[in-house]
């Protein structure tokens, strides 16, 4: 295969052109093709010379994101795409409109191994890891068919990102330079089912993006019912390693529930719950769960939801019901990939 052009940092690309014979301005030009103006081929790169052009075509490759299908929310604008990869792995996000601006949601995995029981997305397995490229072109793409500037970005499409560490972080280095798109990081959100050791390196990375944990089950117990991740980390430690997120970024960790009616929204939940984050300077947010076709799993009523929420409230715990956007469509991660991989 040809080298991966889209995923060498600024740095990297320098080194590149060097190797290429070619002065350090090219640098910033391919760069900016790249990463600002998103070019999906060498031949749109019209300020470089056409030997050049050829040379980089002999070399390089821009791995392409393909958009399969698009869904568009009639509700409220939520769009979700479907891409396909340059191996023909299927990956999903999600682009959702707020006031305050553009929200993509992305994939970091093709499939998932975490096997966590209420998600689509994890059905089938992992396929592979997603290039840095792939990870980035998925918000690329999602500029160019809209027209629109993406403002904030979400990891917590199809996949754990900590399992693609390496490419998450160097992801999350080009997403926020300032040579390319410019996001800040403060306009970044990683979901994690909580990989210990790697949620303690992310602690370490000096960056300012905001930590969520799958949270799901109040004991460790409980989760270990949900999620397989609980039989490898205990809750003690998982929490702890958002105690230390906390303390060495100053950035507010969130807690992420998917409500289950029957499983995890009854009362003993709201004491248990209670117990773990009244200590915390955090955010929990609840999240009625999405039916799944080959799962079992019923969502809660509104008003049950509502009687959860205000009951953790009254305990003094900091909460939101995830606003549903995209009812119409494909909305549950993981749905709209199911229908076109086996």
């Amino acid at each position: 295969m040809k080298k991966d052009i889209r995923s060498y940092g600024y740095t990297e690309l320098k080194k590149e052109m060097e190797h290429l014979g070619e002065k350090a301005f090219r640098t910033k030009q391919v760069y900016d093709w790249l990463h600002v103006k998103l070019a999906d081929s060498f031949d749109e790169m019209t300020n470089l010379s056409l030997k050049l052009r050829e040379r980089l075509k002999e070399e390089y490759e821009i791995y392409p994101v393909v958009m399969e299908e698009r869904q568009i929310s009639k509700l409220d604008g939520t769009n979700k795409f479907l891409f396909r990869l340059c191996d023909g792995n299927m990956i999903e996000s999600v682009l959702m409109k707020y006031k305050h601006g553009n929200s993509v949601c992305i994939s970091s995995q093709a499939g998932c191994r975490m096997g966590c029981a209420f998600c689509a997305s994890t059905i089938g397995g992992l396929k592979r890891n997603l290039y840095v490229s792939e990870m980035l072109g998925q918000i690329y793409q999602i500029q160019k068919i809209t027209g629109e500037r993406v403002s904030n970005v979400v990891i917590m499409g199809t996949g754990e990102p900590l399992d693609n560490y390496d490419n998450f972080v160097k992801f999350i280095r080009m997403l926020t330079d300032e040579h390319g798109l410019n996001i800040s990081q403060r306009n970044v959100t990683v979901s994690t089912c909580g990989i210990v050791p790697n949620m303690l390196r992310l602690a370490d990375e000096g960056f300012q993006i905001t930590l969520a944990l799958s949270l799901h089950g109040s004991t460790q117990e409980k989760r270990r019912k949900l999620m397989p991740v609980a039989n490898k980390y205990e809750l003690t430690d998982v929490l702890a390693a958002c105690d230390t997120y906390f303390e060495k970024t100053g950035r507010r960790v969130t807690f992420e529930y998917s409500l289950v009616h029957g499983v995890n929204d009854r009362d003993e939940d709201v004491r248990e719950l209670s117990a773990i984050l009244k200590p915390r300077n955090c955010h929990l947010n609840l999240i009625p769960v999405n039916p799944v076709r080959e799962r079992q799993f019923v969502r809660p009523s509104r008003e049950n939801a509502l009687n959860f929420k205000n009951k953790l409230e009254k305990s003094g715990i900091n909460v939101t019901i995830r606003r549903e956007m995209g009812s119409d469509i494909d909305g549950a991660c993981g749905q709209l990939r199911r229908r076109y991989v086996r």
